[in-house]
């Protein structure tokens, strides 16, 4: 497991135009993030196990959690350990009569499974570099830096927004009623 690179659950954050979740796992000795889209169910999957919300009757992730513990079998880790054509593939590592068994499986799935049982998710070395996030090297800077002046405006620009200044200059900020219509007349 040299090449296995240690993460945490940071988050689960939801797509606002599609019904798609994305699982953000924060490598633990690092400041580098793994997204992950996983679907609305499995999303939900995980966070149920995150917030330790007992369920009436098992879910799938509990299901099988809960198969592995019939047949004496002891889940290890999972782990993610391939991303090919932008999918992720993973593992489910389970220990059985002094045996150590890797299970296919998507990552969405080990990562609930992972949440039950307790157990570490890595991300193989080769995965992190590929798709792995550092937020102060990934990121575009949003701000300026203290002390310095944003550039000038080019002549186009500033005849696009022209038509906003237009607009506020005509504004008749010490009479905001007075383009309303008188509600007292019919």
């Amino acid at each position: 497991m040299p090449d296995m690179i240690e993460v945490i659950i940071d988050s689960i954050r939801v797509h606002l135009m599609a019904p798609q979740r994305v699982v953000v796992l924060k490598q633990t000795n690092s400041e580098r993030y793994l997204t992950i889209w996983v679907g609305p169910y499995e999303a939900e999957s995980i966070t149920v196990a995150l917030q330790e919300v007992e369920m009436v009757r098992p879910l799938t992730h509990d299901l099988l959690k809960n198969i592995f513990g019939a047949f004496n079998a002891r889940v290890v880790r999972v782990e993610i350990v391939k991303l090919q054509d932008d999918i992720f593939y993973g593992n489910i590592v389970a220990e059985a009569d002094g045996r150590e068994i890797h299970i296919d499986s998507r990552p969405s799935d080990a990562i609930a499974i992972a949440v039950r049982a307790h157990v570490p998710i890595l991300v193989h070395a080769s995965v992190m570099e590929a798709a792995g996030m550092t937020p102060d090297q990934d990121m575009p800077e949003t701000s300026a830096p203290a002390g310095k002046e944003p550039p000038p405006l080019s002549e186009d620009a500033n005849d696009r927004l022209s038509v906003f200044k237009d607009f506020i200059d005509k504004l008749d900020i010490d009479n905001p009623d007075k383009d309303k219509p008188d509600s007292t007349s019919t």
